[in-house]
């Protein structure tokens, strides 16, 4: 099985990758290759690494721009893929200060991308599977509850680029050249410390803080709630995106996953519980109006569709919070 990662240095790609070379295998198909997309590398990564005792993993590392199509089709085409994690983009905060640079990475790479897929499936070499990191952003302004028929108001590029992603994969997927699942991801916990343009990294900073026992300023009120899953969960979710049967997805390509909603007093609270620290002497709250109207209003959510096919979120909070910084 040869599956390509695309975004495999940032923080999902890695644990993803991590999780991948430790498993050997999708479902019950053995990985053979990894090829590995992203700007530039931080980690090494070996060229191979051991599969049980049948073989090995062949991992590719290809620095490039995304949004260089001739580098694509040309790092892409010459072998068949069977699986694609596309989780590359530029996220909120970045896409709003370069919307040029988030519109040719979250729109036009999805576009080639799609289109080595389709090749491939039109030249009888087999339909890929094409597993979307699409973002709860394509909401925006939320009502009172969000379901599977929330209509999509987003209020940052970086969501409506998201929705362009899903529609297109709905299509090409329609149209049999791909078989696509677009996931809908709420903030991933806890991000390293690290300048990647996301307004909510904060959300991984005081889970970080607060369990060394430091203090911390939250720029959201005590009450204020958000959505939130754990990395394990999140690849959890991704890999079984890949292996679902396309039978269960068939009229719902595009689904919300599964997630805990909770207030930053209720987190605040978990952390000193899992983590045995003083939170509430550690904790000053300072609202920043911006932050809070964008990831600290989130309603309740219910995900029918995604909760058939078999995704699931961390459980519970204290969960979430241990799992944040395994």
């Amino acid at each position: 099985m040869h599956v390509v990662i695309t975004g495999a240095n940032g923080f999902v790609g890695q644990g993803l990758i991590k999780r991948l070379l430790e498993n050997g295998q999708i479902g019950q198909q053995t990985i053979t290759r990894l090829t590995l997309l992203d700007r530039q590398f931080d980690e090494a990564l070996s060229k191979e690494a051991p599969v049980a005792e049948t073989g090995a993993i062949t991992v590719e590392k290809y620095p490039g721009d995304l949004a260089d199509s001739a580098w694509l089709w040309d790092t892409l085409s010459g072998s068949t893929i069977d699986v694609v994690f596309h989780l590359a983009s530029i996220p909120g905060g970045m896409a709003e200060q370069n919307e040029s640079l988030a519109r040719h990475v979250n729109i036009d790479a999805t576009m080639t991308l799609l289109d080595i897929a389709k090749a491939q499936t039109k030249n009888g070499q087999g339909k890929p599977v094409f597993v979307f990191a699409s973002s709860i952003a394509v909401f925006g302004k939320m009502p009172d509850l969000v379901s599977d028929d929330t209509p999509l108001k987003p209020q940052l590029s970086y969501g409506a680029h998201k929705i362009v992603g899903e529609v297109m994969i709905n299509d090409f997927s329609r149209r049999g050249w791909v078989d696509g699942r677009s996931l809908r991801l709420a903030g991933v916990l806890a991000r390293p410390p690290a300048e990647t343009g996301q307004l909510s990294a904060f959300l991984s900073d005081i889970i970080r803080e607060l369990s060394q026992g430091h203090d911390f300023v939250c720029p959201m009120s005590p009450q204020a709630k958000t959505w939130a899953s754990s990395l394990a969960n999140i690849i959890d979710n991704l890999i079984h995106g890949a292996v679902v049967e396309e039978s269960k997805i068939q009229d719902q390509r595009t689904l919300t996953l599964p997630t805990l909603c909770f207030s930053m007093a209720e987190l605040v609270e978990a952390i000193g519980s899992v983590y045995q620290q003083p939170t509430d002497e550690r904790i000053r709250y300072e609202v920043n109006p911006m932050i809070e109207e964008l990831f600290g209003r989130f309603p309740a959510l219910e995900t029918p569709a995604a909760d058939a096919a078999g995704f699931k979120h961390d459980g519970e909070l204290k969960n979430l919070v241990k799992r944040a910084l395994c």
